[in-house]
C-alpha cells in the first residue's frame, strides 16, 4: 500500500515538471498564457508574467510579455488571478473607461495606476484590438453622442461632408455665420477649430477654401474701407 502510494506520487512529479524542448530558451506554458519557463541547460525555472500581460512564444530566443491583443494564446486559456484596482481590472493592460458614457477615452494601467488616454478626434476606444478605431469598424456599442463645441458655440455638424467630385472631406470645413474672413475646421469631422482667410481672401464655401471676394457671393465689398 505505502508503495502504490509512493509510485502515484513520483508519477505525477515526473509528468507534472515542465520539459524543456531545447536546451536554452523562453518557452510558454502549455496550459496557462502569462506562465512560461526559463530553460538553461535543459533545466526549467518557471516564470509569470505580470498581471494582464501574457507570454509572447514567437521567439524562444527571447523573453517577453504583451498585452493578450497582440499575442496568439491559442489553447492557452488559462490566466493567473486578477489583481484587479479602480479602472483596472487587472493591473497592466489597455481598458475601457470605467464611466461607460466615455467612449472616445481609455485607461492604460500599470501596476495597478490607471493612467487616463484620449482617443483622437472621431475615434472610440475597441477593446478586441486594445487601441482606437473609428466606430464603424469595431463592434462597441457607444451610447457617448457628447460633441465639443468652441467658445462661440460653434460644434461640427454630424454627417459626412463631400467635397469636390463627390470625395469624402476628413477634415471639413464651414463658414463663419458673420465673419467672410472666418471659417471653422472640423478635424477628422468631430473636433471643431477656429481658422481664418490671409492676403485679402475670404472663405468660399463652394470650394471649402480661401478665394477672391469677388469670387463669393455677399463677401465682395468686404475687405471696402479696411486696411488689408
Amino acid at each position: 500500500m505505502i508503495r502504490s502510494i509512493f509510485l502515484i506520487v513520483f508519477i505525477t512529479g515526473v509528468f507534472g515538471q515542465f520539459k524543456c524542448p531545447q536546451g536554452t530558451g523562453y518557452f510558454p506554458d502549455p496550459i496557462q498564457c502569462d506562465l512560461y519557463y526559463e530553460c538553461s541547460r535543459g533545466q526549467a525555472e518557471e516564470k509569470l508574467c505580470p498581471d494582464g500581460l501574457v507570454f509572447d512564444d514567437s521567439d524562444p530566443n527571447h523573453e517577453r510579455c504583451d498585452i493578450p491583443a497582440n499575442v496568439e494564446c491559442d489553447d492557452r486559456t488559462e490566466l493567473q488571478e486578477p489583481k484587479p484596482s479602480k479602472g483596472c481590472p487587472r493591473a497592466n493592460g489597455f481598458y475601457r473607461h470605467d464611466d461607460p458614457q466615455v467612449c472616445d477615452k481609455f485607461f492604460n494601467c500599470v501596476d495597478g495606476t490607471p493612467i487616463e488616454l484620449p482617443c483622437p478626434p472621431g475615434l472610440i476606444y475597441d477593446d478586441v484590438a486594445s487601441t482606437c478605431a473609428w466606430p464603424d469598424a469595431t463592434d462597441r456599442q457607444c451610447t457617448n453622442s457628447k460633441r465639443d463645441s468652441l467658445d462661440d458655440g460653434f460644434s461640427c455638424p454630424e454627417g459626412d461632408v463631400q467635397g469636390p467630385g463627390g470625395r469624402k472631406l476628413p477634415h471639413p470645413t464651414f463658414p463663419h455665420p458673420e465673419d467672410c474672413e472666418k471659417f471653422y475646421i472640423c478635424r477628422n469631422g468631430v473636433q471643431p477649430q477656429k481658422g481664418s482667410c490671409s492676403n485679402g481672401t475670404v472663405y468660399n464655401e463652394e470650394s471649402f477654401k480661401c478665394d477672391d471676394p469677388e469670387n463669393v457671393p455677399g463677401c465682395e465689398d468686404y475687405f471696402k474701407g479696411k486696411r488689408i
